[in-house]
């Protein structure tokens, strides 16, 4: 399908970064740690799991820094809600973006595959054990997944378009394509995009085991996240928060803004296929991308870095290594590939946002972070992989994947920006 024709006056820029992330509490730490090569991942700390078949994960740092919220109201929030808004003031500080009097022009658009599981978990208990009573007022607005955004909105005063994507691990990116075309249609100047997730509790960890869908190297857990490497046995489960302030390019200017890059393209798509495996042909995979290259009126060719989705299973790489494949075709042999999964785990609904801020990165220092744990590679994923160490080279297009439970695909490629 042919990408809706663009207001060539409505470009849409990053001005701002902001993330939680295993790897640290903000853009800087985490960045570092990619670029390093360094494991988030470690045996699970937040509660005990010893009777578990999955005893790993790659959790956030235990406290949230949320300035001058008040203590009632960071204890009234679930987890998740409280990656977003660490992520969403990291952004705005970043950013510079002043609200004022035109918070109807600024709008919020933050995924989440699950939401407040832990919220509603914890009070499903109260209810067996306890009884109605006790049972908080809290729990649905603290546990649907839109408040994340919400909470952001309320904090900043911001009144524009409030969404909440819920698409699985396709949810972040969705959040930041859809909020690009918010602000090219002129319904926004600005808007706070990215995902955030927080399933790392009992139900998340037993349910995603359950599916077989998680690494079990329980004595080996900074190895347990292998993207495209032969002896991959799932995906380490994660979570974290990613945000962006996206604007409109004149919008920024006008203001002097930081512009650190351009969201040039953005592609959505359906596997109609299967409930958790991927559409075997990577079809879904294949048009997002392709739908993402059209939206940019870019060649596959002009692609310098590709942020893999891999999320370390076996029927997952190989599929999205087939659809690289034929989209990019003899580019591929040159196209250098990483999958910041292997450090970062899979964080879901956040996944995307945060895959997006390291594009940012990548395109701002010239630095490709590595795949670690990649001793084997897969014959049946033949990429140029950045393994070993991060690579150093110009890029000034990239590619990010994100694909989900559902069949549901999303794609965005980034740009930096010349003076």
């Amino acid at each position: 399908m042919q990408a809706p024709p663009r207001d060539p006056a409505r470009r849409v820029v990053v001005t701002g970064l902001g993330c939680v992330t295993p790897l640290g509490p903000n853009v800087a730490s985490t960045w570092e740690a990619l670029c390093e090569g360094r494991s988030g991942v470690a045996p699970i700390s937040r509660f005990a799991c010893d009777d578990y078949p999955v005893r790993i994960a790659a959790e956030c740092p235990a406290e949230i820094d949320l300035g001058d919220v008040p203590a009632k109201e960071v204890r009234r929030m679930d987890r998740c809600v409280r990656f977003a808004l660490a992520a969403a003031r990291e952004a705005m500080a970043a950013s510079g973006l002043e609200v004022g009097a035109r918070g109807d022009r600024i709008g919020v658009a933050i995924g989440s595959g699950i939401g407040g599981l832990e919220t509603i978990t914890q009070n499903q208990d109260q209810l067996r054990t306890k009884g109605p009573k006790r049972v908080s007022a809290f729990t649905i607005p603290m546990g649907i997944a839109s408040m994340p955004g919400g909470v952001v909105s309320i904090h900043y005063g911001l009144k524009g378009p409030n969404l909440c994507h819920v698409s699985a691990c396709a949810s972040g990116a969705h959040a930041i394509g859809e909020a690009a075309r918010i602000i090219e249609r002129g319904e926004a100047d600005a808007m706070l995009a990215g995902g955030t997730e927080a399933p790392i509790i009992g139900l998340g960890l037993a349910a995603f085991a359950k599916m077989r869908a998680l690494s079990c190297r329980n004595d080996e857990p900074e190895r347990a996240s292998r993207p495209f490497d032969r002896g991959r046995d799932g995906f380490v489960i994660g979570e974290g928060a990613g945000v962006l302030v996206l604007e409109e390019r004149g919008h920024a200017l006008s203001r002097g803004a930081p512009i650190l890059a351009e969201v040039v393209g953005y592609g959505a798509s359906a596997d109609a296929a299967n409930l958790a495996a991927p559409d075997a042909e990577g079809d879904g995979a294949v048009r997002a991308m392709r739908a993402a290259l059209r939206d940019a009126r870019r060649d596959a060719r002009d692609v310098a870095y590709v942020n893999a989705h891999a999320t370390s299973t076996p029927a997952g790489d190989p599929v999205e290594a087939l659809a690289l494949q034929r989209v990019f075709g003899d580019a591929l042999d040159t196209l250098p590939v990483s999958a910041t999964k292997s450090m970062t785990g899979h964080l879901l609904g956040a996944a995307g946002a945060v895959e997006a801020i390291a594009c940012i990165r990548a395109l701002e220092c010239g630095v490709l972070p590595p795949t670690i744990n990649l001793e084997d590679p897969d014959p049946l994923c033949p990429l140029d992989h950045v393994t070993g160490a991060a690579r150093e080279t110009r890029v000034d297009l990239v590619l990010s994947n994100s694909f989900g439970f559902g069949g549901t695909n999303a794609s965005l490629l980034l740009a930096s920006v010349h003076p």
